[in-house]
């Protein structure tokens, strides 16, 4: 009996240091842009040659100055990659915000800033920063700011309620509406309801209608009453922080839309739905999976902040 014992904790044992050694390869290798990812646009909203209107082509700035852990030529690649082929020109920003490096931005782009140093989950802004955004944008400026789970959004959240919105820091969860088994993977489709109709979702035409949308693990939002929700939790959802707490999320949604003075903000609660990745174990998630709209809903995102029409 002993002997027999002694086999079954030999085979917990090796079980164990099989299953820590698989995630440590797992985080180790991580996540990385999906080199296949096809960014070209069809019908691009402001091309070159003959067919321009005037030849605009917006500015979009993503910001690489605050530890970002999306930048364009990381895990946001295909995110610029796409919007280059719609015709925006892409460039990033290593600066501190201020009025001279905003001036001639059309777009400002802020995914997953972080705070400073090993304090990763402080303000990644200087309140100075933030007044120098806030101002921009009521002057005319377009802001798209993504803040997924923690520490993100804690990171970008005092930036956030300069805008009336509050992240609420967590994990956002719902057992029914969720894309395979995974309860974070949240779907956002006309058929559920949770996919808001308006000008982002509709586009402008038939072919720019956005159907189902699923996101890839982040955290939820609140706004102010006159905000434009974009993707909309169930009244089940709700905010996971661990096996013993959590928090009810219903009203609260993963993406919404503002206007702030003469500028347009949109606030996102989950960054990986605007990329195309892969896994350690090359499983796609984001705008390379073709069962979703998640990349026509960046486009419809960049067009309204853009003023495409206007």
């Amino acid at each position: 009996m002993a002997r027999v014992f002694k086999r079954i904790a030999l085979v917990l044992i090796v079980l164990v240091i099989a299953g820590l050694g698989s995630v440590w390869w797992y985080d180790r290798t991580g996540q990385h842009p999906d080199l296949d990812f096809e960014p070209r646009v069809e019908l691009p909203a402001y091309p070159s040659g003959p067919a321009a209107h005037g030849g605009r082509h917006p500015r979009v700035v993503i910001d690489e100055a605050h530890r970002n852990f999306h930048t364009a030529g990381g895990r946001y690649r295909p995110f610029a990659e796409l919007l280059r082929s719609d015709g925006y020109t892409v460039s990033s920003n290593q600066r501190t915000f201020g009025a001279q490096v905003l001036n001639d931005v059309d777009v400002l782009v802020i995914a997953n800033a972080m705070g400073p140093g090993d304090h990763e989950g402080r303000p990644a802004f200087t309140p100075e920063e933030d007044a120098a955004v806030v101002d921009w944008v009521r002057a005319g400026g377009a802001l798209f700011l993504i803040a997924d789970h923690a520490p993100f959004g804690s990171a970008a959240a005092r930036l956030a309620a300069r805008f009336g919105v509050t992240m609420h820091l967590r994990f956002a969860r719902d057992d029914d509406f969720h894309d395979g088994w995974d309860n974070e993977r949240l779907e956002f489709s006309r058929s559920n309801r949770l996919l808001a109709d308006n000008a982002i979702t509709n586009g402008r035409s038939i072919r720019e209608r956005v159907n189902r949308v699923v996101t890839f693990t982040g955290q939820s939002l609140s706004g102010p009453p006159d905000a434009l929700p974009v993707l909309c939790l169930s009244d089940a959802a709700y905010d996971w922080e661990s096996r013993k707490v959590r928090y009810p999320a219903a009203g609260h949604v993963q993406a919404l839309a503002l206007s702030s003075g003469s500028g347009r903000v949109v606030i996102s609660g989950e960054a990986a739905l605007f990329t195309a990745q892969v896994d350690p174990l090359e499983r796609k998630f984001g705008m390379n999976r073709t069962d979703t709209d998640d990349r026509q809903l960046l486009l419809n995102i960049l067009h309204w902040l853009s003023r495409v029409d206007g």
